[in-house]
Parts: C-alpha cells; sequence; structure tokens
C-alpha cells in the first residue's frame, strides 16, 4: 500500500484490487453520474478493470493518478482524489469525488490541497488544470479557494466545461 500524503484527518493512498467495491458504489453514486459521467462500472469485474486501466496504470505510465482517500485511523473510504493525465487536455487536471454523506465536511479541500501540494512537487510540475461543469457549483468554488484560477471555457467530451489553472 502506498500512501501519497496524510493530513490531521485523512490518508490518501494509492489505489490497489481490494477497493473494488468502493469504485463500484462511488462511481455508481447519482452526483458522479450527473457531474463527471457514467463509467459504464457496474459489476466487481467491471470496477476492477478500472482501477487496473485507470489509477493503476497512470501510477506507471505518469507516477500520479486517483487516489484512495480514507478517514485516517479508521481507513473508512469517503472518496478519491488524484491528478489524470488526459489526451484532451495539455496539463494534468486535478479529479475528485466524494460520497455524499462526507460532502461539506472540508475533506474534499482537505484531499485536494494536499493530494496538489505532494504531487506536484514529486513530479516537478509546475501546473496543473482542472475541469469542471459550470452548474457544479461547489466544485466550482472548491477550485477557487484552493488557488485555481478561472482561465476559459472549452467543450469536454461533449459537455461545456470550465477550465481552471492552477500554478505551482
Amino acid at each position: 500500500m502506498k500512501v501519497l500524503c496524510e493530513t490531521e484527518r485523512l490518508s490518501i493512498r494509492q489505489f490497489e484490487l481490494r477497493d473494488a467495491p468502493f469504485i463500484t458504489r462511488i462511481l455508481n453514486d447519482d452526483l458522479f453520474m450527473r457531474y463527471i459521467g457514467d463509467k459504464n462500472v457496474r459489476t466487481h469485474e467491471d470496477a476492477v478493470s478500472y482501477l487496473k486501466m485507470g489509477p493503476m496504470a497512470s501510477y506507471k505510465k505518469h507516477g500520479f493518478g486517483l487516489n484512495l482517500v480514507c478517514l485516517k485511523g479508521i481507513n473508512t473510504p469517503i472518496g478519491m482524489c488524484g491528478l489524470l493525465k488526459r489526451d484532451e487536455l495539455e496539463k494534468p487536471d486535478l479529479g475528485y469525488a466524494f460520497l455524499p454523506e462526507y460532502s461539506g465536511k472540508g475533506y474534499a479541500r482537505e484531499a485536494a490541497e494536499n493530494t496538489l501540494k505532494t504531487v506536484m512537487k514529486t513530479c516537478s510540475l509546475d501546473n496543473v488544470v482542472a475541469v469542471t461543469l459550470p452548474e457544479n457549483v461547489r466544485s466550482n468554488k472548491l477550485l477557487e479557494i484552493i488557488g485555481f484560477r478561472f482561465k476559459e471555457t472549452i467543450e469536454l467530451y461533449g459537455s461545456e466545461n470550465n477550465l481552471y489553472e492552477y500554478l505551482g
């Protein structure tokens, strides 16, 4: 188990195949589907494939990827956060998602700030982007709070998205 970083309340580590049940749960959450999209992960096998082809492949190729966010001490998985490298974007982008029962408690901010700082330093990145739907008010606000600046509106995966940039 590779721990990326820890905060007072959270432990953020790389995904492992044993996290497949959590992946199935979060990727099928209504808010995830609404604001991020349907990843077509319905079964345990789908989740294992998602982990292998997504986060785990990204760790090997780029040195970063999405990570599991757990409550420190009790190791309850509550969300995911990390940097992704999409072919459609020039720079790596910050991504995060949390189960609804853990939203509004500052966990997303805590995970995003610490993950961003850690990965930018360890991977020698000088800037990162983030994209979110304009109607995802909470995500747009969070990005601005942690230091991202709105750059422009772009089309990504058939939808208009706000593109933000973070200069480290």
